[in-house]
């Protein structure tokens, strides 16, 4: 799929992710842990343990000019089989590319892949100070269902808050 970006001009490709992407991947990653904000994680994981930890669908990339510009991915959040229809989202935007639409094209279609897979819960923890990875998910139909407070520390120590969000479907499952 091409989508439009709503916001800049430019045509952003929506594909799924190979594992010849993982580079970038990774870097995008890493930019994210760099900024503090985006996951408890201090380093990105390697292309094996990466693949291990999320669904073999719905794994994307948004490509603009041949590069990778931001990924999506979903990961189980239990082994129990009831669970099989709630996934985790993982999102993460480039540096050069945030604040242009693309996480908003992302996620939409990481949405539609989800509900291609049969799944009927997206969840998703966010820190509060992350402005924009809130606001994004609440543009596409994410509901703030609870606070869990000092869920973690990050690597320096500090206690962090996680804004749980969820988004259910109106297509698949009940």
């Amino acid at each position: 799929n091409s989508l439009k970006n709503p916001v800049d001009y430019k045509m952003v490709n929506i594909r799924n992710l190979i594992e010849s992407d993982y580079p970038a991947v990774q870097a995008i990653y890493q930019q994210g842990i760099d900024m503090g904000d985006a996951t408890f994680q201090s380093k990105t994981p390697d292309w094996k343990s990466w693949n291990k930890t999320k669904l073999a669908a719905c794994r994307l990339v948004a490509i603009d000019n041949s590069a990778v510009i931001g990924w999506a991915a979903l990961s189980p959040v239990s082994g129990l089989c009831v669970f099989n229809g709630i996934a985790e989202v993982s999102l993460y935007i480039s540096n050069k590319a945030q604040g242009k639409g693309v996480g908003h094209n992302l996620l939409s279609a990481l949405i539609s892949s989800s509900e291609e897979q049969g799944l009927w819960t997206l969840q998703s923890g966010i820190f509060p100070e992350n402005k924009a990875s809130l606001a994004l998910h609440k543009k596409n139909g994410f509901r703030e269902v609870g606070v869990r407070e000092k869920m973690g520390a990050m690597q320096d120590g500090t206690w962090r808050d996680v804004l749980f969000l969820e988004r259910r479907s109106k297509v698949a499952g009940t």
